[in-house]
């Protein structure tokens, strides 16, 4: 395969498209305040989020459509469910006024309902959804020849397989994720909440059972090959800890041998469900029953630009406003970085620590990295962490009023986040409901007034830490 990134980067590279999630129209339309060119949304009944959804009825996906048409952004709907018969009887029916609503594309998985849609409206763009584990050149070839417009490739590929696809296939658009929730099965085909709780993920009801409280036990195998608790005290076991000491002992080459306790057998028990012990195994790549932690991989926004992917997308339909806003505006900037010609500002990675997360990763786009390479990002990640404490209600006679979402204090620097730019202040005065000054204001369920200037009406806060 040919190297065809040093090429490109003698013209002028094209911007991606920047793709946010739209969990409501307050969301949708903060992430094209803070640079989103298109966002996603689904009804419930047919894509992968059934709760946390504005966009439950026609009439709120109507203004959704209508509103991005009108800022000359593009709206998708994802319809990307695996449906058993009974969803099929009603597919046709139901889809019908949402494809009167001209959004850009329909986000499908299933072959059997892709064929529906480009039998009976031909002219619909569609593109293939993550849920289809496009992972190859001839597979995106083939939903090319199906008429599909777009495939939003599997999260399993590395950089390097995403250039050779796309050299084989330069007609096809392609997206990729870049930011967000990462599923413990294979770009989310998991069964782990359909088991506990008959919720089936692929039907859009996951409980996220990946990410519960669960404790590991000892165990032991009978002479029947079952396994049996050991009646001992839990294991203590310190996750962060044992991150560390793996991360100080890591191998580029992957020859650091095996701990001895990694070949014992083990089971844990779900914090909900007490005194129900469920076998966990591991080999050498790991134990697969744990929540893995989020994607962050706006390091690799050039190289992917380069690349020449046409969508850079962004996971999180149920995350908070403060969640749409950060992401936009920091991938934002990193794509006009990257199109400008611009090197890579480190500070962008810290500005996303500040988001709720589970650790970050850059996901399989980088197979082997070194210690080193590790330990930097690490570094200038917690080089700008912040903690989101406020939205900007309204602003006068030089005051805003905040509502509280974090606990903050005078004397405090806090980040004012907005579409003009951002701002970092040193907070002088907090007068609660009564107009009394006060020095801390404590957690979420409070309205207070701090001194802002009338240009940041609508912006959000964030706590330097």
């Amino acid at each position: 395969m040919s190297n065809s990134t040093s090429a490109t980067s003698a013209v002028q590279l094209k911007a991606p498209e920047l793709l946010l999630p739209a969990g409501s129209l307050e969301k949708m339309h903060a992430a094209f305040d803070f640079g989103a060119d298109a966002v996603y949304a689904g009804q419930p009944r047919y894509s992968l989020r059934a709760r946390n959804n504005e966009f439950s009825t026609l009439d709120i996906l109507q203004q959704g459509i209508e509103g991005a048409h009108a800022r000359g952004k593009s709206f998708f709907v994802a319809s990307n469910i695996f449906p058993h018969n009974s969803k099929l009887k009603t597919y046709l029916n139901d889809m019908e006024p949402v494809i009167a609503m001209k959004p850009d594309a329909l986000i499908m998985a299933d072959p059997g309902l892709i064929m529906m849609v480009r039998e009976k409206w031909p002219e619909v763009n569609v593109h293939l959804s993550v849920q289809a584990n496009a992972v190859n050149w001839a597979d995106v070839k083939f939903w090319q020849k199906m008429g599909l417009t777009r495939v939003i490739l599997s999260r399993e590929l590395s950089l390097d397989e995403i250039e050779e696809i796309k050299q084989r296939c330069p007609e096809m658009e392609l997206e990729v994720f870049v930011h967000g929730a990462l599923c413990i099965a294979y770009s989310g085909r998991c069964l782990l909440s359909g088991y506990f709780n008959h919720r089936d993920p692929n039907q859009g009801t996951c409980t996220n059972s990946c990410r519960w409280d669960y404790k590991v036990e000892n165990a032991t195998e009978n002479e029947t090959g079952d396994l049996q608790r050991i009646p001992v005290e839990t294991i203590k076991f310190d996750f962060n800890k044992a991150l560390e000491e793996a991360n100080q002992s890591f191998s580029a080459m992957g020859d650091m041998p095996r701990h001895p306790l990694a070949d014992r057998p083990y089971l844990i028990e779900e914090a909900g469900r007490p005194g129900n012990f469920m076998p966990i195994l591991e080999d050498d790549h790991g134990t697969y029953i744990m929540n893995s932690k989020d994607l962050r991989a706006i390091e690799h926004v050039e190289r992917l630009a380069k690349i020449g992917v046409d969508s850079l997308k962004v996971e999180g339909r149920t995350k908070s406003l403060y969640y749409v806003a950060r992401t936009a505006q920091t991938y934002r900037r990193a794509i006009d970085d990257a199109v400008a010609g611009r090197p890579f500002n480190e500070q962008l990675l810290g500005e996303l620590n500040g988001l709720a997360n589970r650790g970050y990763t850059d996901g399989f786009y980088q197979r082997h990295h070194t210690q080193e390479h590790q330990n930097y990002m690490e570094g200038v990640s917690k080089a700008h962490r912040s903690q989101y404490v406020g939205n900007v209600l309204s602003v006068a006679d030089g005051w805003a009023e905040v509502e509280v979402k974090n606990r903050f204090s005078v004397g405090d620097q806090i980040e004012i986040i907005h579409p003009t730019g951002n701002e970092i202040v040193t907070l002088g005065e907090i007068r609660n409901k009564r107009n009394e000054s006060v020095d801390v204001i404590g957690g979420a369920g409070h309205k207070v007034r701090i001194p802002l200037d009338a240009k940041y009406d609508k912006a959000l806060l964030a706590r330097m830490l």
